[in-house]
């Protein structure tokens, strides 16, 4: 049996530009997107409980745009009035660049890295007389906090958002001959939504380390890992793949 319905669990791309459609084209693949974890704002309420006063920090970090979302939400509803003095380190350009919804960006302090943490910790290191609040949800990458730990810079972790499960039982009855996650959380949903899942001859794709090592501890059975120096991305994995089981089971 070839592959012809793949379930991507994330947001629909602008098909105008997208890798994915020039896959369902090229290998006649059905594709389909869904997002099979939301991210949910925690409220004021809840965040006073972890006693962490916003105002006594000098600066914040952002990894993305989201924690930029979430940390102004909770300041405005918190009715703070952040000081124009505040400093702002971002994890990419375009992450800094998102500020401007929020403050008049040519006024502020802003510092940004190329994507990466280490790197933004090389400009981190030029500060480390700030106080620095870190917004993150409540699954996150370890790596962050260890790095500021190691480096001894000093900061305050803030869960602010938090990464849940999506109602997919709309799915129940939909069969897909492939399945592709991109976090843990994505794994963890499909068990929640579906207890007794059964692989059977589904494939499944991931992409991250962390990713594939969430479907081997669900018991699951890995096809597709990228990103691999053939494949550098989701759609060139999935590319490879296809064509070469498709091949072999004419």
């Amino acid at each position: 049996m070839k592959i012809r319905r793949i379930l991507v669990s994330q947001p629909e791309p602008n098909p105008g530009n997208s890798p994915y459609n020039d896959l369902a084209v090229k290998h006649n693949l059905k594709i389909d997107f869904r997002q099979f974890i939301l991210v949910e704002g925690v409220s004021a309420k809840d965040f006073r409980k972890d006693r962490i006063s916003i105002l006594d920090h000098t600066a914040v970090i952002f990894t993305s745009r989201t924690a930029i979302d979430h940390f102004f939400r909770i300041s405005q509803d918190l009715r703070l009035t952040i000081p124009d003095t505040m400093k702002y380190f971002c994890i990419s350009e375009a992450t800094a660049f998102y500020l401007q919804k929020y403050i008049v960006y040519r006024k502020r302090k802003i510092f940004y890295a190329n994507g990466k943490f280490p790197d933004l910790l090389d400009v981190l290191m030029k500060h480390k007389e700030d106080k620095f609040l870190i917004p993150l949800s409540d699954v996150h990458k370890d790596e962050i906090p260890i790095l500021l730990e190691k480096a001894k810079i000093p900061f305050t972790q803030a869960i602010m958002y938090r990464t849940v499960s999506s109602d997919l039982s709309d799915l129940k009855d939909v069969n897909y001959d492939m399945l592709c996650f991109f976090t843990p959380a994505g794994i963890k949903s499909l068990t929640q939504n579906f207890p007794n899942f059964e692989q059977n001859e589904i494939k499944i794709a991931t992409f991250g380390p962390a990713t594939a090592q969430a479907v081997r501890d669900a018991g699951l059975r890995l096809d597709v890992e990228a990103p691999s120096q053939e494949a550098p991305s989701m759609p060139a994995a999935i590319e490879r793949f296809v064509a070469e089981f498709n091949k072999n089971n004419k």
